[in-house]
């Protein structure tokens, strides 16, 4: 029989039933309905659709194929379908099991019962299986296990469901070691793809760490070893604590009310937590609010504090029920040594001995012993010993932190962060247990904060806990960094630095401000030195500073530096705030860290030592200069036209001195002394260390007006993103420009053609006096940027700078990354009369701050503070007029 569109009439009765069935669990959701409950009654929707199918396909048999089949044949909903945790939009895994030697017999009901399900439009996991491969199947791949392994009965034969669940369970017995690893395995490989950390900014609620498969996943571990799925029946025999059985329902709940949101919203699959749906849930139900915090950034706390529960708890009874050897039971005990009277150490890790758990257990200075212990010898908590201990403080009262930390406690504390070893994974585990909280404040607010832009990747507590990981990596850093770190003696403060950093987020003031007032608290409350006290709050209070200098300013100018250097005070300042930043930068994110800018910071820290280290720090630069140039003379005394060398190179800025062999700055003179008047050259090359390409322009101040934003928006039409530029003008009013851009069309080197190609852009850009404006190709704003345009947050910002260049304004601007925007924002300087001598283009992923050295037509410094006001009211009207565009 066939209906309208070909189909048969009771898949379309089905359709049309399963649609109003959507709507009314939509409005039912809408008003408020639990995950849960919306979930069970979709999975009974799919039921009545699949079942009905089911009678269609049967009772279109013959009287004979019904007969054979009925007592052979069971239909098995399995996965999310077997758990009855449908979500609206979910996909229908369905599994036809029989008992036949071959799958033949069964297909003239499984070809019409399948075509059935699939003209439903449904997605369809669908397989047929003879029961006897069942146990061979699940052995061979750790995902058909975990799916089979959430197996229901639908129709057909109970007895053979039956018989398929005395496999399952005679299949686990005895291979239960196997089947953990397969499990394992597949997880471990879903987790990488999808997020191996649960602070991603767009997480996949089902996937990601934390997410619904993290819960599934101790379903199965539990089915596995135990014999048990629901967390409420592990917690009834004791593998979970009821405080966790809790943690678990109430996460879950959470999340299949979030992801039942995302997909009627959507209408159809959508599992991804996507920034500009953060921010429309966030807006449509809101939260109480909180001072500092837009109501995106509660909403995603929120998230992430379920996240990071099922995280840990999952964790936990994962290596509470790994299986384990008969060495690692027997052996292993034998085999360690009694330490400080109270701990085990052994091959396998450290653990309180069995008749001192009482006394270790809930109190957190003896905690704080056992963690010093294993960071001393670099390893891990025995899991027995650290899931005691786990209980027990999930029962203890809490430190109060309005009182002042016992002595013992700071001790111990103090002690712990001494020493790099494992100090990353130990806070972690402190900051699980809720008890770094406990000594450091602070870090109760910052459990869970996300701060809602594209540059920091991952929240506040997540960021501090990797710079302590970014420090410690250090101790086999065979850089400058790590050289550094090693020669520092006390890395305690530094240590406590990193931890502290970024406390003063998600208040309404400077979170440098608040962070200082943190840092202060915290070195009373540890008891530290007033010396020490100094150095930690400094640390704190002005962790951005070297970034801020060596990035956004010209570390060539020795007034630069030497400002940085007073405001640092003491080579051992110097040290500490060189890793903290470097930990800083490496804790935001993949790549933020790159290779140019630990450059730029490493040859800041090496200016400034020498500043720091030098009995007379201007004579010193000044020699070091004079040394530089003569050597640059000597490259170029077999050159012809020695006076024009002589003009260049006694008149060549600093910014071109220093950074490449002398061999290649005499080239690339060498290219302009013969370059005619009004004319340019322009050349590129890629360079690996800083894995972008870098594009020279020579050319004369009169060859066109505006040479600066022509070159910026020649760039831009070619899809190139400026990741930097310098502009130096020679004697004889030469021009160099260079730029460093990279190239997104080419994932790494760009071919030499393409280079050319961008070359010979640059030059045309100049070769007219008429200027025609570039054309930006719209097809290049894709649905990542178009989603990043709906949730930015943070306004645009203009600021200026009079006092760290001699002869120069900084000007500042801080705004959302787009299509066209440096090319808007030099357009607009070049508009109101101001010459860029010195431009640092910085993109932090969505946000850039552009930094500018400019001065007025007559080449002087702006100090007007109307004029000042309306060169920010016209930038900011740039901006807005090309995010408007």
């Amino acid at each position: 029989m066939a209906g309208e569109g070909g189909l048969h009439p009771a898949v379309l009765a089905v359709k049309e039933h399963l649609a109003r069935g959507r709507e009314k669990l939509r409005k039912q959701h809408a008003f408020g309905s639990p995950g849960v409950q919306v979930c069970r009654a979709m999975s009974d929707l799919f039921d009545e659709v699949v079942l009905r199918l089911w009678e269609v396909a049967i009772a279109e048999l013959g009287e004979a194929a019904r007969t054979a089949l009925a007592s052979r044949v069971v239909a098995v909903a399995h996965s999310g379908y077997g758990r009855r945790e449908m979500a609206p939009y979910s996909d229908l895994d369905v599994m036809l099991l029989h008992d036949f030697p071959t799958d033949l017999p069964v297909l003239q009901l499984s070809r019409p019962f399948s075509q059935l399900l699939y003209d439903t439009g449904i997605d369809i996991g669908y397989s047929v299986r003879p029961l006897e491969s069942i146990g061979k199947v699940i052995l061979s791949d750790g995902v058909i296990y975990t799916s089979l392994a959430e197996s229901r009965f639908l129709a057909g034969s109970e007895a053979r469901f039956r018989r398929f669940q005395a496999i399952m369970t005679a299949t686990n017995r005895a291979n239960t070691k196997r089947l953990f690893g397969l499990i394992e395995e597949a997880r471990r490989e879903e987790r990488i793809k999808y997020g191996e950390t649960v602070y991603l900014l767009q997480p996949n609620v089902k996937r990601s760490r934390g997410g619904l498969r993290e819960i599934q996943f101790l379903r199965w571990i539990g089915y596995c070893v135990h014999g048990l799925r629901s967390p409420e029946e592990l917690g009834e025999m004791g593998w979970l604590m009821q405080a966790d059985v809790v943690r678990l329902r109430e996460a879950r709940e959470y999340l299949l009310q979030l992801r039942n949101e995302l997909h009627f919203h959507a209408g159809r699959v959508n599992d991804t937590l996507e920034r500009s749906e953060q921010l429309r849930i966030a807006t449509e139900h809101p939260q109480p609010p909180i001072d500092g915090l837009h109501p995106v950034e509660i909403f995603m706390r929120e998230y992430f504090q379920h996240t990071s529960d099922v995280r840990d708890v999952v964790a936990h009874f994962t290596e509470n029920s790994r299986p384990r050897s008969l060495w690692q039971r027997i052996i292993e005990p034998l085999a360690s040594h009694q330490m400080e009277n109270d701990f085990l150490v052994g091959p396998g890790g450290v653990a309180v001995k069995r008749s001192k758990m009482a006394k270790v257990q809930g109190d957190v200075g003896e905690v704080l012993r056992l963690l010093d212990l294993a960071n001393l010898h670099d390893k891990r908590i025995e899991q027995t010993t650290w899931e005691s201990i786990r209980r027990a403080m999930s029962e203890h009262p809490p430190l109060d932190p309005a009182r002042p930390l016992p002595p013992a406690v700071a001790k111990q504390f103090l002690l712990l962060m001494s020493q790099p070893g494992r100090l990353g994974q130990l806070l972690r585990s402190l900051h699980a247990l809720r008890v770094l909280e406990q000594i450091i404040p602070g870090f109760r607010h910052a459990r869970g904060l996300l701060q809602f832009n594209d540059y920091h990747k991952y929240t506040v507590d997540e960021h501090s806990l990797r710079a302590i990981e970014a420090l410690t990596d250090l101790v086999s850093n065979h850089g400058p960094a790590g050289e550094v770190y090693r020669q520092i003696r006390s890395k305690r403060t530094v240590h406590l630095a990193a931890l502290l950093h970024d406390l003063g987020k998600g208040y309404p003031e400077d979170h440098s401000e608040v962070g200082r007032q943190m840092a202060e608290e915290a070195a009373e409350r540890l008891y530290l030195s007033e010396a020490e006290a100094e150095t930690l709050v400094y640390l704190v209070h002005k962790h951005l500073l070297m970034s801020h200098v060596a990035q956004r300013l010209d570390i060539t100018d020795d007034q630069v530096v030497a400002q940085f250097a007073r405001d640092v005070g003491s080579l051992q300042n110097l040290q500490m705030l060189y890793v903290l930043t470097y930990a800083d930068l490496a804790a935001v994110g993949p790549g933020v860290l790159n290779d140019w800018k630990l450059r730029l910071l490493t040859d800041l820290y090496n200016q400034t030592k020498r500043m720091l280290t030098s009995d007379s720090p201007d004579a010193g630069s000044q020699a070091r200069l004079q040394l530089r140039r003569k050597a640059l003379l000597k490259a170029a005394e077999q050159k012809e036209d020695q006076a024009w060398w002589q003009d260049q190179i006694q008149n060549l800025p600093v910014g071109c001195m220093f950074g490449r062999p002398l061999e290649e700055i005499v080239e690339e003179l060498d290219r302009l002394r013969t370059l005619p008047h009004r004319q340019a050259v322009a050349w590129g090359r890629y360079l690996p260390e800083r894995k972008a390409v870098e594009y020279t322009v020579g050319t004369y101040e009169e060859i066109a007006p505006g040479i600066f934003h022509r070159l910026t928006g020649a760039l831009t039409s070619q899809r190139q993103r400026i990741l930097s530029a310098e502009i130096h003008t020679l004697a004889g009013g030469m021009v160099l420009d260079r730029f460093y851009v990279d190239d997104p069309d080419y994932g790494d080197r760009p071919p030499a053609d393409q280079i050319e190609k961008v070359s010979q852009v640059l030059l045309a850009a100049l070769a007219t006096d008429q200027e025609k404006p570039p054309v930006f190709r719209r097809t290049w704003q894709g649905r990542e940027e178009v989603a990043a345009a709906a949730v930015q947050t943070m306004p645009t910002r203009v600021a200026f700078d009079n006092t760290s260049a001699a002869n120069q304004t900084v000007l500042s601007i801080f705004a959302y990354d787009r299509m066209g925007l440096l090319y808007a924002i030099t357009r607009r300087l070049f508009e109101l009369r101001l010459s860029v001598r010195v431009a640092k283009i910085g993109t932090h992923l969505d946000q850039v701050v552009d930094v500018f050295y400019v001065v007025d037509e007559d080449g002087q410094k702006i100090e007007d503070n109307d004029r000042l006001e309306e060169i920010e009211r016209q930038m900011i009207a740039a901006i807005d007029d090309c995010n408007a565009a």
